[in-house]
């Protein structure tokens, strides 16, 4: 109700009321004006509250609200320590048959992998901290040649304590070994010295054989160079190889496990979300909702990109804070973590289908349509950038191919973009244990669009959608619309959403 229709209304009832003296007509008279502030404001207060009460982001954690979300990935273990040794053997052989003395890398995705421990755990900063893992040869019983990890951890000295209560797993008979360097001096040198590596160890130290040490690739660049310029000319210091790289890439059942737990719980959040938008609300009142959500689904590093209307436009936008209009597309592209493993999650949602011009649905079915042929042509033994071209294709065919200006997916794991990529050019192959985020999505600037991220598994699903074009109507239209599933490949050699336990797909703006 408006104050001039509140004004009507407080008109109609004093003419009910029997005719007053003149006098007293001239100051009720007086007091209408005021008596339609009172209203108006009245008004505005009610709206107001009663919007801020629709989407309670204050809710307690342990709220009846959350609570199926709570206990959603409750029972899904970390990695355990058995599968922590297979990877040190896995890498301390292959090591071997390259002639590594030793696999280097600083806190990060690789030092969880082998070690348990991230830069969650211990935080880069100028005096570096280093896990090095080496090959050691021994002969069994039976003669067999047997190769174990060796764990090292190089150490501020003064440090050396917290870094003993790092969680690393090992080998029985093989407990981690501490170098410590002391601040005056050379971290590299002290490294390289159990190796007979050190330029600075004296000449009957040193291996005469040489060797090669593998340096992790998101290693910093003065640390590489430390190494570097403290070995001897006998060793080699390389960046790690594409066969130690890849060790990470082909997923455990274990592993795949985490994901779809983080993954799903990621999507609940987001439709829940999704229940309580209405007209008005801002970006931030959303983002803050869906982190709130995030942790009480016991996920950590929780956070959304959160793009309303025309902001979906820039794919990475920071959008503005606007509110939602009942005719916008809100963008909700989510991340958390699971026992170091991460979610990946977009949907591109409205708040009813009567709402949509039919320009805004051909967007959005477009985008879906391009999901599912990435999910048909994604299987074992494919080009990485086959998936790319094709979806790249499909989109061009139907007129919205200059639209889609990202690569369409990357893998994920215990980072959210890591190797390999699903973008044009990559001749890497598809395999079994895979993961992918699989996220195609139309963005027009000053038209309007929508993009769809979507992370797949390989498992199943085909190609589907109806043809569109955009036309010069369409040139107000400011839109951004992007779907994002992940997905891994199965044993079968086939796609599988990584949110199917939870449904899947989005069916419709309405239905993420």
């Amino acid at each position: 109700m408006s104050p001039s229709v509140c004004g009507q209304a407080t008109k109609v009832q004093l003419s009910t009321v029997p005719a007053p003296e003149r006098s007293h007509t001239r100051s009720s008279r007086k007091l209408v004006p005021g008596i339609l502030i009172v209203a108006g404001l009245t008004w505005i207060f009610a709206i107001r509250y009663g919007q801020s009460q629709v989407f309670d982001v204050s809710l307690p954690l342990d709220s009846p609200h959350y609570q199926r979300l709570k206990y959603h990935c409750a029972d899904v273990p970390p990695i355990s320590k058995d599968e922590y040794l297979t990877r040190q053997t896995d890498l301390a052989e292959l090591l071997h048959t390259l002639g590594g003395k030793a696999y280097i890398a600083e806190p990060g995705a690789n030092t969880q992998f082998y070690a348990n421990f991230s830069n969650t755990n211990w935080r880069l900063s100028e005096r570096p901290l280093l896990l090095l893992i080496s090959p050691t040869v021994s002969k069994s019983p039976a003669g067999e040649t047997r190769v174990q990890p060796q764990m090292t951890i190089l150490t501020p000295k003064f440090e050396a304590t917290r870094a003993k209560k790092l969680p690393i797993p090992t080998v029985d008979g093989l407990p981690v070994k501490y170098a410590k360097w002391a601040e005056e001096e050379n971290p590299y040198s002290v490294a390289l010295s159990p190796y007979g590596c050190s330029a600075s160890a004296p000449s009957h130290a040193r291996d005469p054989e040489g060797g090669i040490i593998f340096v992790d690739d998101n290693v910093r660049k003065f640390i590489d160079d430390g190494l570097k310029h403290a070995r001897p000319d006998t060793i080699q210091v390389l960046t790690a190889v594409p066969a130690i790289t890849a060790m990470r890439e082909r997923k455990s059942a274990a592993e795949i496990k985490i994901l779809k737990c983080a993954n799903e719980a990621t999507l609940l959040a987001v439709r829940e979300v999704h229940k309580q938008l209405y007209p008005g609300i801002r970006e931030s009142q959303a983002r803050s909702a869906v982190a709130s959500i995030l942790g009480a689904a016991g996920l950590m590093n929780g956070g959304c990109l959160t793009l309303f209307g025309e902001n979906a436009a820039l794919p990475h936008g920071s959008g503005t804070d606007r509110t939602l209009a009942e005719s916008d597309f809100a963008l909700f592209d989510c991340t958390a973590s699971l026992h170091g493993y991460w979610s990946d999650v977009t949907r591109t949602v409205s708040l009813g289908p009567s709402h949509l011009s039919a320009h805004q649905r051909e967007i959005w079915e477009q985008v879906y349509a391009a999901q599912g042929v990435a999910l048909s042509v994604a299987r074992n033994g494919t080009r990485t950038g086959l998936v790319d071209e094709s979806v790249r294709k499909m989109l061009l065919g139907v007129g919205y191919g200059q639209y889609f200006t990202h690569r369409l997916g990357h893998g994920i794991g215990l980072e959210v973009h890591e190797h390999p990529y699903l973008r044009g050019g990559n001749n890497q192959i598809i395999e079994i244990g895979h993961t992918f985020s699989n996220e195609p999505g139309i963005y027009i600037e000053g038209e309007g669009k929508q993009f769809v991220s979507m992370c797949i598994v390989i498992w199943r699903f085909g190609s589907r959608g109806k043809q569109g074009i955009i036309t010069d109507s369409d040139e107000d239209l400011q839109v951004g619309v992007r779907l994002e599933d992940c997905f891994y490949i199965a044993a079968d050699g086939k796609a599988v959403l990584l949110t199917e336990g939870v449904g899947g797909q989005a069916r419709a703006p309405w239905l993420p």
